[in-house]
């Protein structure tokens, strides 16, 4: 597998060569170069990560045809090379029609930070939220059509094979800690969803851009990114003890339809999104369930404001999931609320930036505070120093509150 990477690795090096030197007059690239080191802030201060990241775009483009191709390489301390494909697609243009085929990355929405009707392209979770939202959205290869009439627009998108969403190795500190009452045992065999074409997603959106609003429309019927754990229990009859635990991940069906739009209101600009899911399934603690799920209609919202005030640009988000039909033995709450806040102001002729992001759990008092600068020292390099911040002991940032990190950054861009 090593010798496997390294061929793999020399041949992503050779391809950049050729595009820089036998074809640079037709071909685009560009790309960066980073290193990435976060440490715990802990006694101890060790080390949460150590990255050296190259990053290859290659473009190309004729009057009616056009490709691009983002290959990566991630490459970590005493671990073989990570390498993959981000984006591979092929572009075809008619008078009236655009058509992407292939892999690629494909955002919907007007939300910061927040995935609601942004659910095209699924997520890397192997480090939480803490990559950039370009390396946590993954290519996914797919067939998409636009159609445009006017300043309305209509996409169609067809996923012939599910991808998942990329959750954390057991040994990573982002791996979720669930609670069992007994140790369970876990049975992977429906863990897939077979690649073929009953099993495909499709997606549909309508936009539109006026002179008061800009909005979308959006639907899909499309798998959960997230499988649903099935729980098989085991009482003990004389006891009435529960003696095993028996668990099965397994993903659904789901069907969504929601929509956002942004407009200006004075200084402000307003944003609103939501997503109408049908057919979730969550775990619940009711007796009468033979294997700890129930199925639920599900709500996904949020309204926002940015405004600019002296050069410092603040932004806000109240976001809220809520569980239709609800009853007590379900293990989410009810309503799950949260707040976004954005400040950031550039300093030193727009070559020094200073940031602060962060999510704040209302449920579970609990948050994530990412403040960081920016220094531009000359074009291309970019020097970011930078924090990753939990609080509290419960809820979904509140787990994290011993993975406090301190990191630095350094890119150079070409």
């Amino acid at each position: 597998m090593r010798n496997l990477r390294f061929k793999i690795s020399w041949g992503v090096f050779a391809l950049f060569i050729f595009t820089n030197g036998v074809n640079a007059q037709s071909l685009n690239w560009s790309g960066y170069v980073r290193n990435y080191t976060g440490i715990l802030l802990t006694e101890k201060n060790e080390y949460a990560i150590i990255q050296n990241t190259f990053n290859l775009n290659i473009e190309h483009s004729k009057d009616r045809t056009a490709f691009k191709i983002n290959p990566y390489i991630y490459q970590y301390p005493n671990q073989d090379l990570e390498i993959g494909l981000r984006e591979a697609f092929m572009d075809i243009y008619f008078d009236a029609v655009d058509l992407r085929i292939g892999k690629q990355q494909i955002i919907w929405g007007k939300a910061d930070g927040v995935f609601i009707t942004d659910i095209v392209s699924p997520k890397d979770l192997s480090e939480f939220l803490l990559r950039d939202f370009d390396e946590i959205r993954m290519g996914v290869t797919s067939l998409k059509a636009n159609y445009y009439l006017g300043d309305n627009t209509f996409e169609f998108v067809w996923v012939p094979s599910f991808l998942s969403t990329k959750m954390p190795g057991e040994s990573s500190i982002w791996f979720p800690q669930l609670e069992f009452p007994v140790q369970p045992t876990f049975d992977y065999s429906q863990n897939e969803v077979p690649a073929k074409l009953g099993n495909s997603e499709v997606f549909a959106k309508y936009s539109a851009i006026t002179s008061n609003i800009d909005f979308e429309i959006m639907g899909g019927y499309m798998w959960d990114d997230d499988p649903t754990m099935h729980i098989a229990k085991t009482i003990d009859s004389l006891t009435s003890q529960l003696t095993e635990l028996a668990v099965t991940p397994r993903y659904h069906r789901l069907g969504l339809a929601g929509g956002s739009f942004s407009t200006t209101l004075g200084g402000f600009v307003l944003r609103g999104e939501g997503a109408y899911y049908r057919g979730k399934y969550f775990n619940s603690e009711d007796p009468a369930l033979a294997d700890g799920t129930v199925k639920r209609d599900y709500l996904h919202y949020l309204i926002g404001a940015d405004y600019t005030l002296r050069g410092v640009r603040l932004s806000s988000q109240f976001v809220q999931q809520a569980i239709l039909n609800y009853d007590d033995y379900i293990n989410n709450d009810e309503y799950e609320n949260t707040v976004t806040l954005l400040l950031s102001k550039e300093f030193l002729r727009e070559t020094l930036r200073f940031e602060l992001f962060s999510y704040i759990g209302l449920n579970n008092s609990d948050a994530l505070i990412r403040p960081k600068i920016i220094y531009n020292l000359v074009d291309g390099f970019e020097l970011l120093l930078g924090a990753n911040i939990f609080v509290g002991n419960a809820g979904r940032f509140g787990v994290y509150d011993k993975n406090d990190i301190g990191y630095t950054k350094i890119k150079y861009s070409f």
